[in-house]
């Protein structure tokens, strides 16, 4: 069975219709449960601004399509003609929609021409591998080569051939989609200034009314024919067969205003106050649902209407313009009252991201909704007059009254709050000191409304149009960033704090430092506010033309023709290697602690080859992890020659030691003269190792300190290795002993000593021999042999103490050093007082 074809078709604002070629009662159950979301995020994202509820033609979107079923050939063809047509209206349209939507269109082929230059560039480079293969043709006098081998070289010349015309064509095509898009943008700018210093007949003067009474009755007559249009359709959709889908959608729009989005903000605060923890996160979180509740509940009512009077697609393509319009306007405004109203949060002023006082709340609670009210008045004026067909008089009374209306609301806005806050003072209270950035922007709004006064009564309507809504835009543009803001950096904080649950438990799944993870928050949002910035200024171009991917579209231009030496910059491709990188890396150390904990302790190797083992695998995978980052990058050994030039001089004057010690470190891992756990002594270093590094070793000495100790030292100098071939510990006594001791007890006593003490070992047996005999004592030696040489000096404190124990009781005393006494006699033998010698 073949399912029918299905038609989409984007427009610009966001709206996706869906047009199926398959039965009616199937189009009215399906259609609007998938338009649904797709209205939503396109209103919410695209429909916010009126330069840009003009539908976008379909012809890339079909072109995009149609390229990926052609070949490259054929796609080219495709978009060059595509181009050319664009070329050709863009002299014979002047409006600034129509320039809005020539720019959008170069823009998409000079996208679809990079991607197909992309496609093809790996099988030009597949062909150049091939061909590499095959070799060179046989020079002259060479033995011939086969038939096939020929063709095959022949044909693949000729695809190379085929394939890097095809990307140089996709690239030229590429870079002329760009420079059309320039111009279209000068033309844009030349036009919108033109429109911006347009001047009109003031309200002030007589000549302005005069015009708008002149071609009043005109204008009441289109009014009518439009009012006949509307109330037509609006009759077809009170017909039987779409009545109950009409009042259906009418009541389920009512439940949606009215309980729908009271229980979704009571659902949503019983919901973060069990499971949000405590803190500003809660609050930052509950100020953007809440805007979302508001402008999801009226935004769908409004869109439910749509539905219900469009149901089997019975309304006129001059009146779905109209009402699209209207509900994407409708989403904006709601976002306005929405946002306004859970930043002012006056039923919960806990729960408030500014820092307002209750007074200035109170005073401006009702703002939010007036200020949406007039945006969509501005909206419904607008396209009614579009529809209608209106005069230029009042089309420009409109917009006269309409931006007064708007700046009107704002200046009164800023007053209620200077005056809340000299009230405050007043009262006694001191009210919060605001930001420099809130003061700047309070007097440029002040500002703003004095021009656009000025500019309305003195006859430059359009120029004061131009800034009442541009007043409504920043206004919305910088509230959002406020609470973005606010919510990302909130979010971050509470998902990577240490002491909440999601910290601790990264911490414990990836062994991650406490102050690792503070960082990661502050780096994280850092990145996140520079591209909410990048955003909001990118939005803050729309009405002249721009948009975000503007902002973005520049900084990739200014960064694609950067380049370091034979390295060319791109910022998607940097971007793909630090993830690969970071990735990479979180799988090395997953590695590493797999054989580090549960691998290679369950082997036979000892502490020291277990730890060789580790490290050299760290180094090769991080090494491996390097090259595909760096091939990720589009970065070849081709163009880092420079930079191993600058490293081959730099070696040779100041990275000498550095790469000796690198190299000496790797010497230390592969043949292991010292390895972890060993207990080394060196000319001033006496101490275990306790890691061996890249650069240095780590000495562990006595007094629990650690010595840094160059790798080439180990390899250059003379090093002695305690326990390198064997790990016994020595203990060695020496005992002075009277020369009348009874030798025989004293060998004795010493032997049972050694052989009591637990820690002496009875292989190689413990012994005690009479090392040497003086005139004044005799000399015993002891030794007896540990587990350990870390052991000796404890183990000999020990058998000292009990030997001097076994020596008193069996009243056998140490030899003593003796003194020699001498005396001066006197004239008659006399003593005299003896000096001590």
């Amino acid at each position: 069975m073949k399912l029918p074809s299905v038609k989409y078709q984007l427009t610009i604002g966001g709206v996706i219709r869906i047009m199926p070629a398959m039965p009616n009662f199937l189009r009215k159950l399906i259609a609007p449960r998938l338009i649904a979301p797709c209205l939503l995020a396109g209103s919410l994202l695209l429909g916010a601004h009126p330069a840009l509820a003009q539908n976008a033609p379909d012809a890339s979107n079909a072109a995009a399509s149609a390229s990926a079923a052609q070949d490259p050939a054929q796609a080219l063809a495709t978009l060059s003609k595509q181009l050319d047509d664009i070329k050709t209206s863009f002299n014979s349209k002047s409006t600034t929609a129509s320039l809005n939507d020539l720019r959008t269109q170069s823009g998409e082929i000079q996208q679809q021409a990079d991607q197909l230059a992309q496609t093809l560039t790996p099988e030009l480079e597949s062909a150049q591998t091939r061909l590499t293969v095959l070799g060179p043709a046989p020079a002259a006098g060479a033995p011939p080569e086969t038939p096939a081998v020929s063709q095959q070289r022949r044909q693949l010349e000729r695809e190379k051939t085929k394939l890097d015309g095809q990307i140089k064509q996709a690239q030229l095509l590429s870079q002329d989609a760009v420079k059309f898009a320039s111009q279209v943008v000068e033309a844009h700018n030349e036009q919108f200034q033109a429109q911006l210093g347009s001047r009109t007949n003031s309200p002030l003067g007589i000549a302005f009314w005069r015009d708008l009474k002149k071609s009043f009755p005109d204008d009441i007559a289109r009014i009518e024919r439009a009012k006949d249009l509307l109330l037509e359709d609006a009759g077809i959709a009170w017909e039987p067969d779409n009545r109950q889908p009409l009042l259906l959608c009418l009541i389920g729009a009512l439940l949606l205003i009215v309980p729908g989005r009271w229980l979704a903000e009571r659902l949503a605060l019983a919901i973060a106050s069990r499971y949000m923890p405590d803190g500003h996160l809660r609050r930052s979180a509950m100020t953007a649902i809440f805007t979302l509740t508001v402008t999801l509940s009226i935004g769908l009512a409004a869109w439910l209407v749509h539905q219900g009077f469009n149901w089997n697609d019975t309304l006129d393509e001059e009146v779905e313009t109209f009402v699209q319009g209207l509900v994407r306007m409708t989403f904006f405004s709601a976002f306005v009252a929405g946002l306004g109203r859970s930043l002012l949060s006056v039923q919960r002023p806990s729960w408030r991201l500014p820092a307002l006082t209750k007074f200035t709340a109170r005073s401006l609670r009702w703002f939010p909704w007036l200020l949406a009210g007039a945006f969509l008045l501005l909206g419904f004026l607008e396209r009614l007059n579009t529809l209608a067909g209106a005069s230029l008089p009042a089309t420009v009374c409109t917009r006269a009254f309409l931006a007064l209306l708007v700046t009107g609301l704002v200046g009164v806005a800023l007053t209620r709050a200077k005056r809340a806050r000299t009230t405050q003072r007043q009262q006694g209270e001191k009210p919060p000191q605001h930001a420099l950035w809130v003061g700047g922007l309070f007097g440029v709004a002040m500002l703003g409304v004095v021009v656009a006064w000025l500019a309305v009564l003195t006859g430059y309507v359009a120029l004061g149009f131009f800034i009442s809504w541009q007043m409504l835009w920043i206004g919305m543009i910088v509230a959002s960033l406020y609470m973005l803001s606010h919510l990302q950096r909130d979010l971050f904080h509470t998902l990577l704090n240490p002491h909440g649950r999601s910290g601790q438990r990264l911490q414990s799944t990836f062994s991650i430092q406490p102050h690792t993870l503070e960082q990661g928050s502050t780096v994280l949002s850092a990145v996140a506010q520079i591209l909410l910035l990048l955003v909001a200024v990118g939005t803050l171009l729309v009405p002249f033309g721009g948009g975000p991917q503007d902002i973005f579209a520049h900084i990739g231009n200014v960064f694609s023709s950067l380049k370091v030496g034979q390295l060319t910059i791109k910022p998607g491709a940097i971007f793909n290697a630090l993830l690969v990188f970071a990735l990479g890396m979180v799988a090395v150390r997953i590695v590493r602690r797999w054989l580090a904990e549960q691998l290679l302790p369950k082997t036979t190797l000892d502490i020291g080859m277990q730890n060789s083992i580790v490290t050299l695998i760290n180094y090769v995978a991080v090494v491996i992890v390097v090259a595909l980052a760096l091939r990720t990058a589009d970065v070849s050994l081709e163009s880092l020659t420079w930079i191993a030039s600058a490293l081959s001089v730099g070696i040779g004057f100041g990275l000498q030691a550095i790469v000796s010690n690198f190299i000496s470190g790797l010497i230390l891992l592969a043949e292991r003269p010292v390895k972890v756990g060993d207990w080394v002594s060196m000319p001033g270093v006496e101490g275990d190792i306790r890691r061996i590094n890249v650069r240095a070793t780590e000495i562990q000495l006595s007094d629990r300190s650690t010595m840094i100790v160059p790798n080439s030292q180990f390899i250059t100098q003379n090093l002695r290795n305690v326990t390198h071939g064997n790990a016994l510990g020595r203990v060695k006594l020496s005992l002075p002993m009277p020369l009348d001791t009874d030798a025989a007890k004293v060998r004795e006593i010493m032997l049972e000593a050694l052989h009591a003490n637990e820690s002496t070992l009875d292989t190689p047996a413990p012994a005690v021999t009479l090392d040497d005999v003086t005139t004044t004592a005799m000399t015993f030696t002891g030794v007896a042999y540990v587990h350990s040489p870390r052991d000796a000096s404890a183990v000999k404190s020990a058998l000292l103490f009990d030997i001097l124990s076994r020596l008193a009781k069996a009243q056998l005393p140490l030899s003593t050093p003796q003194s020699m006494i001498v005396r001066n006699l006197g004239p008659l033998g006399e003593d005299s007082p003896a000096a001590p010698m």
